[in-house]
This record gives C-alpha cells, structure tokens and sequence, in this order.
C-alpha cells in the first residue's frame, strides 16, 4: 500500500515540528530552502515521526509539496498526531 499526501513546507522556522492546521499537514523546518536542505530536514522528520521513508513526488522547489509513503494516509497522520 502506497499513498499520497499534500503538506506546506514552512523553511527557516524557530524550532522543526510538524501540525495538523484544518486538516492540512504543515512541516516547520530550520533548514534554509536552499540546496535541498529544508526538503532533506522534511524527509528526515517525516521519516523520525512515522517511522517510514517518504520521498518528495512533487514540488522540489515549492513550499507546496506532494509526497509519497507505504501507508495508508490515515494511518501517516495518526503515526504524526502521535508523536509531533
């Protein structure tokens, strides 16, 4: 089972988090948007909080992102719910 998701990325935060705001994931990231990092901190904390690889599908250079994962995506923002 693999599944899709958009979130908001939001690079230069004060502290990396994630939060549910109406539904929507929005992942806070203290990496610069530069170079990929704010994208690799995103994968990294994504993967910390579920416990599962995602890879970035769409929007590389846009704080609008696709990504996808092998769950379900209920599942991914209980496992996020959980532990953000």
């Amino acid at each position: 089972m693999e599944d899709r998701l958009k979130i908001k990325v939001i690079p230069k935060a004060s502290r990396n988090r994630v939060l549910i705001k109406e539904g929507r994931v929005v992942v806070y990231v203290t990496a610069p948007p530069e170079k990929g990092k704010a994208n690799r901190e995103v994968l990294k904390l994504l993967k910390r909080l579920t416990g599962v690889g995602v890879e970035i599908v769409s929007g590389e250079k846009a704080r609008e992102k696709v990504i996808k994962f092998p769950l379900e995506k209920d599942e991914f923002i209980r496992r996020i719910e959980g532990n953000g």
